[in-house]
């Protein structure tokens, strides 16, 4: 596995490097936020963590414009900056997952290792949608994710997006409620699980006029079928 380390403190920078190396990882390691971009780009990394105060381009700058130009690397901010507001902006930003400093290297490992669980299983999913035959007018692009209806694109927030390319995996079939909420709320460590609820309200919503509807099944989950 590979890690990219932003990080301009020496001691954190060595102590990462060498417990990760111990691990088996792959370690890369970017001192400063101009040029972090560039070693993003040239060898894309499983996982990103990256410090938010660095010379050159703020962290949450860097974030922003990696987002802006596709780079989906899950990102791990590491921080002394650890308020709530902190931690909101740097998820709003793009990032999957927040440890504010000091924090445990096993349970940064933990982190790591999950998010790249939960970056297979959705690349999974999206394979599969993109493999599975239109439904109702509704198909999933291979490449961008975006889902379209008769050649349009469907203009959805990401969870509500995250959904329906779940559900399209298998139209007609149930999925249950609780692998639906491990693939929408991937990047929420403290969603609860009901939150899908209403995600699923807001995604039937916008169905209304595709000709499919989202079905709720109740102790089973959801699925999709045509609207008669």
């Amino acid at each position: 596995m590979k890690l990219l380390v932003i990080e301009d403190n020496a001691a954190m920078q060595t102590t990462l490097q060498r417990s990760f190396e111990r691990r088996g990882f792959r370690v890369s390691i970017c001192d400063d936020g101009a040029k972090a971009l560039s070693r993003w780009r040239a060898s894309v990394p499983d996982v990103v963590l990256l410090d938010l105060s660095m010379p050159g381009l703020d962290g949450l700058d860097v974030l922003s414009l990696a987002r802006a130009e596709g780079l989906a690397t899950p990102v791990i901010i590491i921080t002394a900056r650890g308020t709530l507001g902190d931690k909101i902006l740097g998820l709003n930003t793009g990032a999957d997952d927040y440890l504010p400093k000091p924090f445990d290297l096993d349970e940064l490992e933990a982190r790591i290792r999950a998010l790249v669980r939960r970056q297979g299983q959705a690349s999974d999913s999206l394979r599969a949608a993109a493999d599975a035959p239109s439904f109702c007018g509704l198909r999933v692009d291979a490449e961008s994710g975006a889902v379209y209806h008769h050649g349009q694109p469907l203009d959805l927030p990401p969870r509500e997006a995250a959904l329906l390319r779940a559900l399209l995996v298998r139209p007609g079939q149930a999925a249950a409620k609780d692998k639906l909420f491990s693939l929408v709320f991937a990047d929420a460590a403290d969603a609860q699980p009901d939150a899908i609820e209403v995600v699923a309200y807001r995604l039937r919503k916008r169905l209304a006029s595709t000709g499919a509807k989202l079905v709720t099944l109740r102790g089973l989950g959801y699925l999709l079928q045509a609207d008669d």
